[in-house]
């Protein structure tokens, strides 16, 4: 009878059982080590891709927009830094690969961009805020 080799301290069973794919929105925990304390930090986003199958060497990518920019991290899928993921929300995808979301999110924000610049009263807060101190002065009369 063969006995078990362990390949890593993670739940290999656990992280394969949650079918993970492009599409599904995750929080992965991640454990940070600064100095001599260890910490957890979330990074939450839509899953790109997912790589290598259930094999050791999986991995899948996650891809999140901070401040208006595009960050995307690979992660591996039995790493014992990743403490836990979670599966926020399951998407219906048509695609393996969502690399296409990449020019699909700079193309809104140029749209973006290019409406703000055609528009300088887009703000409609300082468009709006000298007339109603005008309409005040006015009732205070």
């Amino acid at each position: 009878m063969k006995s078990a080799v362990i390949i890593s301290p993670v739940d290999m069973g656990a992280r394969k059982a949650l079918g993970l794919r492009s599409g599904d929105t995750v929080r992965v925990w991640q454990k940070i080590t600064e100095g001599s304390k260890t910490r957890l930090q979330a990074f939450e986003g839509l899953i790109l891709s997912r790589k290598h199958g259930d094999e050791p060497g999986a991995t899948f990518t996650v891809r999140k927009v901070i401040d208006g920019v595009g960050v995307e991290r690979i992660f591996p899928l039995y790493s014992p830094m990743i403490d836990e993921v979670e599966v926020m929300r399951r998407s219906k995808v048509r695609r393996a690969k969502l690399y296409f979301v990449r020019e699909k999110a700079a193309k809104e924000i140029r749209r973006q961009m290019r409406n703000l610049r055609k528009d300088p009263t887009a703000n409609t807060d300082v468009a709006k805020a000298p007339i109603i101190e005008e309409k005040n002065e006015e009732a205070a009369k």
